[in-house]
């Protein structure tokens, strides 16, 4: 009989890579899985050179750690947070937000920040609305720069949640993330109508 295939290092490694980074991101409060797995790699004696789990396997290894270990309480945070994504996105409507992240597809954990896409025909006018309702914000650094980064990234609380905004321009609205990464409106009330939060769409 053949015998069965045994992992092999690099397989482990990266699975080991994969936990710790999920770890990472739902204990340390971590958002960018990229920085995630670059640090997990380090801590283990991985170069960037060798195979890095993708953000998908990252993805699976942090359900399984929030199911294990958070639970009850990482649901409740997923439905509050979508709450006030709905109502934020309510008061935005104009500029075309977007819900991303891990509010979104599930992940978020008790440090995370409701991630919102905006689309406006100018960064200035979010900028304006924001001083007429006296809302206070800072500007945040892209996190992903690359080919398509946001003009601005405003951060802001609601209530006692985190907020982050990525103005794009209006033009790149068709570029940049993948259809089952962002939602609009209608799709975030439908996540809340779901019998469970955990589901992304």
């Amino acid at each position: 009989m053949p015998s069965r295939a045994t992992p092999s290092r690099s397989d482990n490694l990266r699975r080991e890579i994969a936990a710790l980074a999920a770890r990472m991101m739902a204990e340390d409060g971590i958002g960018d899985y990229g920085f995630a797995k670059r640090k997990a790699a380090r801590q283990l004696g991985a170069s960037e050179s060798e195979t890095l789990p993708t953000n998908a396997e990252i993805e699976a290894e942090l359900r399984a750690w929030q199911a294990l270990y958070q639970d009850d309480e990482q649901l409740e945070r997923v439905r509050e947070m979508r709450e006030a994504a709905v109502e934020i996105m309510r008061e935005l409507e104009d500029f075309r937000p977007y819900l991303t992240g891990g509010v979104l597809d599930g992940t978020a954990g008790r440090y995370a920040e409701i991630e919102i896409d905006l689309f406006p025909e100018s960064a200035k006018e979010v900028e304006i609305f924001f001083l007429n309702e006296d809302v206070a914000y800072e500007h945040r650094k892209p996190r992903h720069p690359g080919p398509n980064p946001p003009e601005t990234v405003l951060a802001f609380d609601w209530g006692d949640l985190p907020v982050r905004l990525s103005i794009y321009p209006s033009g790149a609205e068709r570029l940049g993330r993948k259809p089952h990464e962002r939602a609009r409106l209608p799709q975030v009330e439908a996540l809340l109508a779901a019998p469970s939060p955990e589901s992304a769409l």
